[in-house]
């Protein structure tokens, strides 16, 4: 069973977190050789490379990662508007030949106004969202038509599209989504292959994976549609220790943002970050061990909530949201480059051990 469990780390460009201020230059290649590598080693299937509209570019940056890696595959954050989708598909694809059937793409529509602006989209979030479906159809035919074809939406016009280049993998790349808002979750249930959320509450992930296969339903897709699950583990060797590392990171996330400036944050602009600050408002501690303090001190602004404990209880932590439907759970550190060389070699081989010892028990009690 646990083989069908997805782990998925982070490649960031320079040593940066909530917790650091940035380090060394902006694309620093030795750092992106060593997380990636030590991913690959610790067991992970796949990293995210982020995107923002004032990072490094994602494509380039995954296609420097996969080049001093072997195995580990991609999962490149992209955002639709900004590359003519016929475009996307050929890079995407060609990629995919580049790293033997390596790549996959975060589609990341984007919740953020001011954002957007700072390349140019001044589009409503609806209007994008629904720019990104009419995207996601044009690159879909783009990887699997096998003769030229006439799209005619609302943003996009084509004639005679066609791509010489498909993916190596088939039917198409796997297309992550994310996005909370009842537009994403549209587009979501005609288009994605995995949903990603982040880190909730139980009753959060019930509601939202129950939204979201209706969506696909509707599409004929219910069966097609799989989960993600993002965290930020704490770990140390004792559940006192892993608070008290939770504490003492809050602490310094606190005073990176007060040498910056910046105070608790404003609230955000998105609906993935304020279901975060509506579970933040419940309480620091929620569920088995969710840890909601760094959330509501930095806005929510991303990936933001944490699971506090011994790499074997997080484990079990993430077992009760894989019973929820949860199959691939996307996990980072605070302490990017240590906490994914612990995550390897802690936290995913106990939930692989609890997952599959849990499975040879029922097929033992179901004979």
């Amino acid at each position: 069973m646990s083989k069908d469990v997805e782990f998925i780390g982070f490649v960031g460009t320079q040593y940066e977190s909530e917790a650091h201020p940035a380090e060394g230059p902006v694309i620093d290649r030795d750092y992106i050789r060593a997380l990636a590598q030590a991913q690959e080693y610790g067991g992970f299937n796949r990293f995210l490379v982020a995107f923002h509209s004032t990072s490094p570019e994602s494509q380039h940056i995954a296609a420097y990662a996969a080049s001093v890696t072997e195995r580990i595959n991609l999962m490149i954050a992209h955002r639709p508007g900004f590359t003519a989708p016929t475009v996307a598909a050929r890079q995407l694809a060609t990629l995919d030949h580049l790293t033997n059937g390596r790549v996959g793409v975060h589609i990341i529509t984007g919740g953020n106004d001011q954002e957007l602006r700072q390349d140019g989209d001044f589009l409503t979030k609806d209007e994008r969202y629904a720019r990104t479906s009419e995207y996601l159809d044009v690159v879909k035919a783009s990887w699997t038509t096998e003769t030229p074809f006439d799209y005619a939406g609302q943003y996009y016009r084509f004639e005679r599209a066609f791509s010489n280049v498909k993916p190596i993998q088939t039917p198409h790349l796997p297309v992550y989504f994310g996005g909370s808002s009842d537009a994403a979750i549209e587009v979501a249930g005609r288009h994605a292959d995995v949903y990603a959320l982040w880190g909730e509450t139980h009753a959060q992930v019930r509601e939202t994976i129950a939204r979201v296969r209706a969506a696909a339903a509707r599409h004929g897709r219910e069966h097609h549609i799989r989960f993600s699950l993002s965290f930020r583990p704490i770990l140390a060797e004792t559940e006192d220790r892993a608070w008290a590392r939770a504490e003492a990171l809050l602490e310094s996330i606190k005073a990176v943002r007060a040498a910056k400036g910046l105070g608790t944050a404003a609230p955000p602009p998105n609906e993935g970050a304020r279901r975060l600050l509506a579970a933040a408002a419940q309480g620091d501690r929620l569920d088995k061990r969710l840890y909601t303090a760094i959330a509501a001190v930095t806005g929510a602004q991303g990936n933001s909530t944490a699971l506090v404990g011994t790499g074997e209880q997080v484990a079990d932590a993430l077992l009760d949201y894989y019973d929820l439907g949860v199959t691939t759970f996307l996990i980072r550190g605070f302490e990017p480059l240590e906490d994914a060389v612990q995550y390897g070699r802690e936290l995913i081989p106990a939930f692989r051990r609890l997952l599959d010892d849990r499975s040879s028990q029922r097929a033992v009690a179901a004979e």
